[in-house]
């Protein structure tokens, strides 16, 4: 979707900015012309000519040509411009952005810019942590800029691999679906909303080496999110232990365990429209949690269990106004006694009901069988493969919309 779009990449002073010449060779790939703009600070890690010799366009940095004189205009730039993409972003240029110190060629272009923005922070750990880069992230948001951040995992500080700059082609694949979604998703009524996808299995650790798990391959869960992604929504992809890959323009966390999910799902819920709860979550979990691995020194072994949060029961108390929740209940017997009581229990808006009893389908399986069921109604599908069950699944989610 990028052919014939204008992109103005602004690059600052950053080690990433050697990447800036991937970002444009794939955007030169799919059909874009691309404008770079740098600061001055910028000119230290790459030099104008090779930016200039990849986009076959003169390299912006300062207000006047030290050539000639003329003068860049920032305002004809942001009017030329489908989009601005600023990567790498360093904590100097979030904040000069989020304040509107207009001190550079770039941040004046930000600041004339009629398209939508893009940033990608590229920073340590620490900078990228600390609450005045946070406060300014979260400014920029505000102000309508969309942040690219790495998808790595997520563990208990909610850190992981952020501040590192987002690798090229997952920056370049992430607007070439904005712009997917902006031309062909426009009329469905999940675009632009924000959803909340869990998927998988957890992981409750008895050792170094041992855990309690179960079966879930999460092909479903991301199923879903990938039918949610094609037709326009920004999804936030919760998974655990799983060997699937998803497309670059869905934000995947990894995580392990059900207090990790429980974090991440309660964390990403408080901006959601809707949150679908596909994975397989573990009701309990030892009780401690042994630092070496467990010898056998005798026959028999006792391991004390307790009870994890509840991330469904969690979420049903969040919700507000026009939030949906959408869970999924797997059962073996009572089926849709058991899928009614957890219907209303959870406060979900419907459920989506699967049986063991129903051969070839649910864990680690292609296809699936499926029972939608509301507090008004009831709808019973054919097995089908998982990625046309998610499309079920999803136009019942628009219909409730």
């Amino acid at each position: 979707m990028l052919q014939g779009k204008k992109i103005v990449l602004g690059i600052t002073g950053s080690i990433a900015a050697y990447k800036a010449c991937t970002i444009i060779r794939e955007f030169i790939k799919r059909g874009a012309e691309v404008q770079t703009v740098i600061t001055p600070s910028g000119k230290e890690f790459i030099t104008p000519i090779t930016l200039s010799a990849l986009t076959r366009k003169p390299v912006i940095s300062d207000f006047f040509s030290q050539r000639d004189g003329i003068w860049h205009s920032h305002v004809d730039i942001g009017l030329w411009a489908d989009a601005m993409v600023i990567a790498p972003c360093t904590a100097s240029t979030l904040g000069k952005m989020a304040t509107g110190i207009a001190d550079n060629m770039l941040i004046t272009t930000y600041l004339s810019m009629k398209a939508p923005i893009f940033v990608a922070p590229a920073m340590d750990l620490d900078m990228y942590a600390h609450p005045a880069t946070q406060k300014n992230i979260k400014t920029l948001r505000e102000y309508g800029n969309i942040i690219i951040e790495p998808t790595s995992g997520f563990l208990a500080s909610g850190l992981e691999g952020k501040g590192r700059m987002e690798e090229p082609e997952k920056i370049v694949a992430f607007i070439d679906h904005h712009f997917e979604q902006r031309t062909a998703k426009k009329a469905g009524k999940l675009y632009g909303r924000e959803i909340v996808i869990t998927a998988g299995p957890t992981y409750e650790k008895i050792d170094p080496v041992r855990f309690i798990g179960n079966y879930s391959s999460g092909k479903m869960g991301f199923a879903i999110a990938e039918e949610c992604a094609k037709r326009g929504a920004n999804v936030t992809l919760i998974t655990g232990p799983v060997s699937l890959q998803c497309s670059e323009a869905i934000h995947r966390i990894d995580v392990e365990s059900s207090e990790e999910m429980y974090a991440a799902t309660v964390e990403a819920y408080k901006q959601a429209d809707v949150a679908v709860l596909s994975a397989a979550v573990a009701d309990f979990k030892p009780e401690t949690v042994a630092h070496e691995k467990i010898k056998r020194l005798k026959e028999d072994l006792v391991i004390q269990l307790k009870p994890t949060h509840d991330i469904a029961a969690q979420l049903g108390k969040m919700k507000q106004g026009k939030q949906k929740l959408i869970g999924f209940a797997l059962e073996t017997n009572d089926e849709e006694q058991n899928a009614r009581h957890k219907l209303q229990k959870k406060n979900f808006d419907f459920i989506v009901l699967n049986s063991l009893q129903n051969k070839g389908t649910c864990f680690r399986e292609n296809e699936n069988q499926i029972t939608i069921i509301s507090p008004t109604s009831k709808r019973a599908y054919e097995k089908k493969d998982k990625k046309k069950v998610a499309a079920d699944i999803v136009d019942e989610l628009e219909y409730i919309l």
